[in-house]
């Protein structure tokens, strides 16, 4: 099933490096469903090495700078299709974000590579579900211009895991506890209860995916003998991490763990 191995983390490596995002996305479900049922090995001491480059991607969509990425009307089905393209490129990423976590850092417990396998496997799931409304709507995955904003930040802290965790999972991706609300109600507005209700799933379980990087990151902090708030906003100046802005979902970010300070901050 696993010609390339059945260590976990050489296996999220190799479905990092993986082009086709239909392959990637069943291989990293299907490497999720083989640890559950308990035929995969980790080896959390090795220091890999990325022999191929990462993360592949198909030769489309092509990646332009965000404010290049222009919005289109709800009123029109294309309007719709690029939107929900939009959100497939996100769930993409964020495959790639989860398998890059796994392969990339070393000597952590063994439920840390556990709990990205997690979000790596649902993440897939949610490619999965967007790319086929896409197809359903006459489109494809590629068919867009995308932007690579989260991907961009993943290369700036590869050699930190807490400024990985600090500002990949809790900052740029639980903007999707803010956004998919809004998003979500736009698609319905517009007569796509389908894609509504792929946002619904997308927000439950992206609570639970922030929820994973809270918990890591207070988990690292109290390692190193760190104040979270003082560190965070340590490492989301040094690494330029987006400014926050509101409205935030603050029912779903004290539901993924943000503590009350962190909220009234954000206030």
């Amino acid at each position: 099933m696993f010609p390339f191995g059945t260590e976990l983390r050489c296996c999220a490596l190799h479905w990092l490096a993986e082009t086709d995002c239909a392959a990637k996305s069943a291989g990293v479900q299907a490497m999720s469903q083989a640890w559950r049922a308990g035929r995969m090995i980790l080896d959390c001491g090795a220091v890999l090495l990325a022999e191929t480059p990462i993360p592949g991607r198909p030769a489309r969509p092509e990646l332009v700078p965000p404010l290049q990425v222009r919005s289109r009307s709800m009123r029109t089905e294309e309007g719709r299709a690029a939107l929900i393209h939009a959100l497939a490129h996100i769930e993409f990423n964020a495959i790639n974000l989860a398998l890059d976590a796994i392969w990339r850092f070393p000597g952590m417990p063994e439920a840390f590579y556990a709990d990205w396998l997690q979000v790596a496997g649902e993440e897939a799931y949610h490619f999965w579900l967007l790319a086929s409304h896409l197809q359903a709507l006459g489109f494809a995955y590629g068919d867009f211009p995308a932007h690579n904003s989260l991907w961009d930040m993943a290369e700036k802290t590869q050699a930190d895991i807490l400024a990985r965790i600090a500002l990949v999972p809790r900052t740029m991706e639980a903007r999707g506890l803010d956004a998919a609300p809004p998003v979500r109600n736009k698609l319905a507005q517009a007569g796509d209860r389908a894609a509504a209700e792929i946002l619904d799933i997308i927000l439950r379980d992206e609570i639970g995916h922030v929820a994973i990087g809270n918990r890591w990151y207070g988990w690292l902090c109290e390692q190193r003998g760190l104040d979270p708030i003082a560190t965070y906003a340590r490492l989301a100046s040094e690494f330029k991490a987006p400014v926050m802005r509101g409205p935030f979902n603050m029912e779903a970010r004290r539901a993924a763990g943000f503590t009350d300070d962190e909220l009234a901050l954000m206030e």
